[in-house]
């Protein structure tokens, strides 16, 4: 059954006729990427329905079975992409007369799964940091990777020797040498409780004595173990609902980005990184941009 449409012309319009009159329709130059993206989903569906069916004539049953064919293992962001690009054919269509109802109705579009590589919100970092329920050094140990942006290898590896307290600064091994790390005033308060009265040894250890022989280096004076990376990660992963320690690090830099920070200064607080890497941290998150849409226009004639 098709989705009948009043218009008597329309049954005049073949599918091919209609999906080249849309694609015409995106002739600016900002459009030529969604006109090839598009164009590309729109033939496919010409070829499956072929060129002379009138777009009343496309079954909505068939047509659902067709695009889970198609599209149905694949990303949520090609799934919809691939949506929108018939939804909005459709929407054309209809303005011409050409179509009725869509047939693409039976059709949803699907949540983007979460995506791990951006930054955090600074309300979910101020939230993860300010918990009661998250042990000292778990919390001390996020304060410090997010107010350095370094590395969580860069911090595990960090001594009591290594640490400037009173100048919150600490020497890190990175690729290219010895670097300076400086956290803020957080932290500042969180390291003393954590490190208590011990003198040398790694800074974050295991709540329990090592259950195997480990080198000396590796060893607080109880006995305790470094914190490997493989157990904070899963704890950061627990207790932020599947975020990485890596984002804590990109959020740093992508909100020092925002608050208008220059480049050799998102550069000398992430270290060894190149332009081009440090661009994909760099970047205006969804949040700030809501808040930048949030504030009042300036003033002015409202022309």
């Amino acid at each position: 059954m098709g989705t009948g449409v009043s218009n008597a012309l329309a049954a005049d319009v073949t599918l091919a006729r209609a999906v080249d009159d849309y694609l015409a329709t995106l002739g600016g130059a900002e459009q030529a990427n969604t006109r090839r993206q598009y164009g590309r989903i729109l033939r496919r569906l010409v070829l499956e329905f072929g060129a002379d069916t009138a777009p009343s004539e496309v079954d909505p049953d068939r047509f659902a079975n067709w695009f889970a064919s198609q599209w149905g293992q694949r990303s949520p962001s090609t799934w919809n992409v691939s949506l929108d690009a018939v939804m909005s054919a459709e929407a054309y269509w209809q303005r011409q007369g050409w179509l009725g109802d869509d047939f693409s109705w039976m059709l949803k579009r699907r949540k983007p799964r979460p995506d791990h590589t951006r930054a955090l919100t600074r309300a979910a970092v101020e939230q993860l940091l300010t918990r009661e329920d998250i042990p000292l050094r778990e919390r001390a140990f996020w304060s410090l990777l997010y107010e350095t942006a370094a590395r969580a290898e860069e911090v595990l590896a960090l001594d009591i020797e290594d640490l400037d307290r009173p100048g919150r600064t600490a020497s890190v091994r990175r690729k290219g040498g010895a670097d300076i790390i400086t956290w803020q005033a957080r932290t500042a308060k969180l390291l003393p409780r954590l490190i208590g009265g011990r003198t040398s040894g790694p800074l974050f250890v295991t709540s329990r004595k090592a259950r195997v022989e480990l080198p000396a280096a590796h060893l607080d004076e109880r006995g305790r173990g470094r914190l490997s990376y493989q157990q904070a990660e899963a704890l950061f992963k627990e207790a932020s609902g599947g975020a990485t320690l890596h984002q804590l690090r990109h959020s740093k830099l992508t909100h020092q980005a925002e608050d208008g920070y220059p480049l050799p200064v998102l550069m000398e607080l992430s270290g060894p990184m190149s332009v081009r890497s440090l661009a994909k941290y760099a970047r205006i998150s969804a949040e700030a941009q809501e808040r930048r849409q949030a504030e009042p226009d300036p003033p002015g004639d409202g022309r």
